[in-house]
């Protein structure tokens, strides 16, 4: 992980993580109002049992939160894992009636929550560009330096044995 991407996945994860913990304890009511607020955009969430959607959705903050902390996941992962994420939240604030201004992507009051969680889907594309795009350029940069290291101890071996 490189010092550039430290900032977004700090926030991004601790952010996540925090949200997956505080639901973890959700009572009945909250587990069916998260349900039932989900279940207007995504239908199948409607299958399971509102204890078990809550369980699954914390934990599923969680292990996205502990993916984007963690620097030994790749963080063309991580900001895959986090795109997907960010487009499932923003599908909510898309497709909810009551969220945006009629005829406008421009929330309102009640949309702000979820409208601003366009900012993950900022720093998911981010993050999964430069680990895509930023790789190629970084492994060969160490492969030259590997080389030239290795160039410089030959011409110094070669120095001595003369």
């Amino acid at each position: 992980m490189s010092l550039s991407e430290i900032g977004p996945r700090v926030s991004a994860g601790a952010f996540i993580l925090n949200s997956g913990l505080g639901k973890r304890a959700a009572d009945e009511q909250t587990a069916e109002s998260l349900q039932n607020f989900a279940a207007g955009t995504y239908p199948f969430v409607k299958k399971l049992p509102p204890q078990q959607f809550v369980k699954l959705l914390a934990y599923t903050e969680i292990g996205i939160g502990a993916a984007l902390l963690a620097p030994i996941v790749p963080t063309a992962v991580a900001g895959a894992i986090l795109t997907v994420f960010s487009g499932g939240l923003l599908g909510l604030y898309l497709n909810t009636p009551g969220m945006r201004k009629p005829g406008s992507l421009a929330p309102t009051p009640e949309g702000l929550a979820l409208a601003k969680d366009v900012w993950l889907l900022g720093i998911g594309v981010g993050l999964l560009t430069y680990g895509t795009v930023e790789r190629e350029p970084r492994q060969v940069r160490r492969a030259a330096k590997t080389l030239a290291r290795a160039n410089k101890r030959a011409v110094r071996a070669a120095r001595r044995r003369s």
